[in-house]
């Protein structure tokens, strides 16, 4: 029977940790289900979502501590299960743009938390130069969410916030 670990790992960004960290999972048997990666600062952070036998996961989970150590990460791991599926059939994008202010990005995940939408992925920049900053959030709809009421409001949303966004398809591959 399948079994899932996510496991996270940071740290600074130097050549080679993920090609350790993929070669890890290779060696106990673990298929990495999905992964991403992200450098921020001078560190960087990458999240895998690994299946394999009981015994598979096992393997890994006896021996991260020790790869952690080599490579000077910090990792933290967790059991998981599958991931589920719902019936969800539009894949939108919502980008916005704008002078940075606090707060916004706060409401804007409040938006779709309020509406009971799951954000599937998130990335946000600020030029620290310019003080710009945007955002992209992907999110999925069933059909029982009506798409026109949720774009009137989250352009009201970005008015409200001085920030310049919309909504639009997005590709499957992007989720």
């Amino acid at each position: 029977m399948s079994q899932y670990l996510v496991l996270t790992a940071m740290g600074a960004d130097r050549t080679g940790c993920v090609s350790e960290l993929t070669k890890l999972a290779s060696e106990c048997e673990c298929n990495i289900l999905d992964s991403r990666m992200a450098i921020f600062g001078s560190e960087f952070t990458f999240i895998m979502l690994l299946n394999g036998d009981a015994r598979a996961i096992n393997k890994i989970e006896g021996r991260i501590p020790a790869v952690a150590h080599s490579l000077d990460l910090i990792t933290m791991m967790k059991r998981t299960t599958g991931h589920r599926t719902f019936d969800l059939v539009h894949h939108y994008q919502a980008d916005y743009a704008g002078i940075d202010q606090p707060g916004i990005l706060k409401a804007m995940t409040a938006f779709f938390a309020t509406r009971k939408i799951d954000i599937s992925s998130l990335k946000s920049e600020i030029d620290p130069e310019n003080n710009h900053m945007k955002a992209s959030i992907l999110f999925a709809l069933t059909d029982k969410i009506s798409f026109d009421d949720l774009e009137h409001d989250f352009l009201e949303l970005c008015q409200q916030t001085d920030v310049q966004g919309c909504i639009k398809k997005a590709t499957a591959n992007l989720l």
